[in-house]
């Protein structure tokens, strides 16, 4: 079980050029890659997507890529693009005469203009940059799966907490449910008595039909057995290596049904107070299930 939250980084200098990879991730519902890239890298976003959603199932991941000089360099190498400086002056030249504006076109003019001068990053090929873009990714990507798990094993405990917890509700509820035909027979026959009319035998056709159709009425097992089902379905996501939580997202809202089923058939006190816990754990599990990938 991973958590989807957490963070990771990771390096590679190859070829005079050195790339750092940062990544982030949030709860999302589905999973999500958010990619900022240096102008010159924008063709690789495709291949960072696909390498992301290899390791990330459900969450929104973000992926920060820069590019620097590499080691020994105290700073990038600048080159200047000749053939598009005497482009930029030939064009500002035309549209001074156009306008009638006094001046020439000065050297300041031209070294102001975009993609004059070049860094070495600026030159660098996107294809080239890949194999180190890649090693850092993945690097990022392994730190980052390393936080998720350790959070998840985290959550993991707390959500086992509070099935243990239902679980023993259920337990309460089970032991319950059959006193409460019983107990409802009792009250019918008080009933009786404080309206001033003769008690009905125990084995009174009238009686026993109203407390039959009590008992039918307020049934629960079926909601207890599926709950139980729930419950065991809940020790397989623990176990399991794959992402779990959409699986859980769907045991909360069944976990959710059989309970209010229980709270509204169910005509005794000591089981609604235990339909009040378990609503609570619950809410508690649900609100943390959303962390889980």
């Amino acid at each position: 079980m991973k958590s989807m939250t957490g963070y990771g980084r990771g390096d590679c200098a190859r070829n005079g050029f050195k790339v750092t990879v940062e990544l982030s991730s949030v709860n999302r519902k589905q999973a999500e890659i958010s990619v900022n890239l240096p102008r010159e890298m924008e063709t690789l976003e495709a291949q960072i997507r696909d390498l992301g959603h290899r390791y990330i199932a459900r969450g929104r991941l973000t992926v920060r890529v820069a590019l620097h000089a590499g080691n020994g360099k105290s700073s990038a190498r600048m080159h200047l693009n000749t053939s598009l400086a005497r482009a930029y002056a030939r064009e500002l030249a035309r549209l001074a005469k156009d306008l009638r504006l006094a001046g020439p076109v000065s050297l300041d003019h031209l070294v102001r203009a975009p993609g004059v001068f070049q860094t070495d990053e600026e030159l660098a090929e996107a294809k080239n940059l890949w194999p180190a873009v890649e090693k850092a990714l993945q690097q990022a990507l392994e730190a980052l799966v390393k936080m998720r798990q350790r959070e998840g094993a985290h959550l993991a405990e707390d959500l086992a907490a509070r099935v243990a917890l239902m679980r023993r509700s259920v337990g309460r509820i089970a032991k319950q449910a059959p006193k409460s035909a019983e107990r409802y027979r009792q009250q019918l026959v008080e009933r009786i008595r404080s309206a001033g009319l003769p008690a009905p035998a125990a084995d009174d056709e009238r009686l026993l039909k109203e407390v039959v159709f009590f008992a039918d009425r307020s049934d629960i097992s079926e909601e207890l057995s599926r709950l139980q089902s729930h419950f065991k379905q809940f020790d397989d996501c623990v176990k399991s290596k794959e992402p779990v939580g959409r699986m859980l997202d769907f045991l909360a809202q069944e976990m959710n049904r059989e309970i209010n089923t229980i709270g509204s058939k169910a005509n005794d006190s000591l089981i609604s107070r235990e339909v009040v816990v378990l609503k609570a754990e619950l809410e508690k599990f649900r609100e943390q299930a959303q962390n889980v990938e």
